[in-house]
């Protein structure tokens, strides 16, 4: 995927650069993220991880590694409150790694931020992020006691620039259930002394703790010039067309209704032995249809990463070669150069219906979406990947297979698809299930 270079092509070319502060626990900045490019008038710079699995296809071993990794150091700081504790990720990039914290902190309950408004589902609270393309955030549990209680709060997101994004979650969920304590976890930490006196500031005002915690801190150098440079660039080449159109397949996959799929409505401690037979079942399912001849590649769709990266924990495991990624809503610059992490671009009509009918129409993508480079710890493999997509039903619409849908882009570029549907937790059910208990 990214070629071996001592410089990356973003550096080389613009002088943006990554720099590697300091770690306690063997990571660095430069290893954990790459410099990328993207055309907005307000950041140019995108630092693309290598062990989120969000635009690069990485070993879902690494994925879970680095996400157990930052979950250790949460529960290091804790100490004997980490079993309490409310896990967050913020969507939609960091839903599958605030799962990978929870599990090891073995939190009492993992929940997830969206941006889709479900049927039965009733809004607790949420947020805005000034920050971002797209700014609400819902939190949907199946009841406001899985969050409104005293226990130490620990928001997950995949990489600190400013703080100011954690920093405007913590206020408003404050003033919706204000708490003493408040962990902010991240793969990396970019932040100035500056922004670390912010949130001190914040922390003072809100009369709570709020402590970070990251695999690796350093900075970015990024060009005066680097937005101009950017936005001069050519229109990047996205979906590609090959050869020959490759075939989609389905696979109904069948999950129990008192399971949840995930934290969209809060995944607790108590549901993990559920959630594993479950996941054993689809991996079984998968195994039957699937091509045995061919390595994979899983896919989930947006902010449904922590099953797919499961599954693909589990192929792996039964000797498949295996890698994972994501769908994301972020538009990034797509250039085929060595040294460079986004070689390859899908641009499609999101399938399921947000929380608001001008969502709806906002284009998603896909990175690369095929085999890294050989390398010796990567060796070229004898096949073509199949991508096997896994999706819940709201997603399964005809849009997922119209002209412009992610299929249509995917089978057009010569791939072949086995798509996944997993049913979409009804937090209704779920309500009921836990009441009963």
């Amino acid at each position: 995927m990214t070629g071996v270079l001592e410089v990356p092509w973003s550096t080389a070319e613009f002088g943006l650069t990554i720099r590697h502060g300091e770690s306690s626990c063997g990571y660095t900045v430069t290893g954990l993220v790459e410099p990328g490019l993207r055309r907005n008038p307000r950041r140019a710079h995108l630092l693309v991880s290598t062990v989120l699995g969000k635009h690069i296809p990485t070993d879902p071993a690494a994925v879970l590694g680095a996400g157990h990794r930052l979950g250790e150091l949460v529960a290091d700081l804790l100490g004997d409150s980490a079993s309490d504790a409310v896990v967050l990720g913020f969507a939609e990039t960091a839903t599958g790694l605030g799962h990978c914290v929870a599990d090891a902190l073995a939190a009492a309950c993992c929940l997830h931020s969206t941006r889709r408004r479900v049927p039965g589902a009733e809004v607790f609270t949420g947020f805005e992020e000034g920050h971002s393309h797209a700014t609400f955030h819902l939190l949907q549990p199946t009841s406001g006691d899985l969050f409104a209680n005293a226990a130490p709060l620990v928001l997950v997101d995949d990489e600190i620039s400013t703080g100011a994004t954690a920093v405007d979650a913590i206020r408003a969920l404050h003033r919706s259930h204000p708490r003493e304590r408040y962990v902010v976890a991240s793969l990396v930490d970019m932040r100035t002394d500056e922004h670390r006196r912010r949130t001190a500031e914040v922390a003072a005002e809100l009369g709570a703790r709020i402590d970070h915690v990251a695999l690796a801190s350093g900075h970015a150098v990024v060009p005066d010039d680097l937005v101009a440079r950017v936005s001069a660039l050519p229109e990047p080449q996205l979906n590609p067309v090959g050869d020959r159109r490759g075939e989609a397949r389905f696979v109904q996959a069948a999950w129990p209704s008192h399971v949840p799929d995930g934290g969209r409505h809060g995944l607790l401690r108590s549901d993990a032995p559920a959630f594993d037979a479950a996941l054993e079942a689809v991996t079984d399912a998968v195994t039957a249809v699937r091509d045995a001849d061919r390595p994979v590649i899983v896919i989930g769709h947006e902010e449904l990463m922590y099953l797919p990266l499961r599954l693909a924990e589990a192929l792996a495991g039964r000797g498949t070669p295996t890698r994972f990624q994501t769908t994301t809503r972020s538009p990034a610059y797509v250039m085929d150069v060595d040294g460079y992490p986004l070689r390859r671009g899908f641009r499609f009509t999101a399938p399921e219906h947000i929380a608001a009918e001008v969502e709806d129409e906002v284009p998603r993508y896909l990175y690369n979406a095929q085999w890294p480079s050989p390398t010796p710890s990567c060796p070229e493999l004898p096949s073509r990947p199949e991508l096997v997509l896994v999706i819940d039903t709201p997603a399964d619409t005809d849009r997922l297979r119209a002209p412009g849908g992610l299929l249509d882009v995917l089978t057009a570029a010569g791939e072949d698809v086995l798509v996944v549907v997993v049913p979409a937790a009804d937090p209704a059910v779920l309500r009921s299930s836990r009441e009963a208990r």
